[in-house]
């Protein structure tokens, strides 16, 4: 079963810009929230603890669609406003593999990214092979990919 990971990540006041804005910068933190939560908690979840010793980004790619503001509308006294990240694997070699993300702000797409991940054994400190439970777990998330 292939599906989105969906993450909802509270905004901080430190990610606004002088505008009042996200700083373009803070989406790449946000990201990160996401995808980190998929990878370590989601990968615990499935008995995968691999990924939490490590991996390394390669490359980011980002689209910026419309600016997100702290929207206090969308706030309450017990929580600061959110976005919704959904993300999948979109590739998967044998030593790298590739998430991509869309960022909404309510209902509305407000950016989209693509990272390309490689898994590090940091005791030697070099890139690794994605080993097969690895794999199985990427494959949990990534739409029309097969094993």
């Amino acid at each position: 079963m292939s599906d989105r990971f969906v993450y909802h990540c509270a905004l901080r006041w430190s990610d606004l810009d002088a505008y009042g804005h996200v700083n373009n910068a803070r989406f790449l933190t946000l990201y990160e929230e996401a995808r980190v939560a998929m990878m370590f908690a989601g990968g615990r979840a499935w008995g995968v603890d691999s990924f939490a010793d490590g991996v390394v980004i390669r490359r980011h790619e980002v689209d910026y669609l419309r600016p997100v503001d702290y929207a206090l509308g969308r706030s309450s006294a017990e929580a600061a406003p959110t976005v919704r990240i959904e993300l999948w694997v979109d590739q998967i070699r044998a030593a790298s593999f590739s998430v991509a993300y869309e960022l909404y702000d309510g209902d509305v797409l407000a950016g989209t990214a693509r990272s390309v991940l490689v898994p590090f054994d940091l005791s030697v400190q070099r890139p690794r092979r994605i080993s097969a439970d690895e794999r199985a777990f990427l494959l949990r998330y990534a739409p029309g990919l097969t094993g």
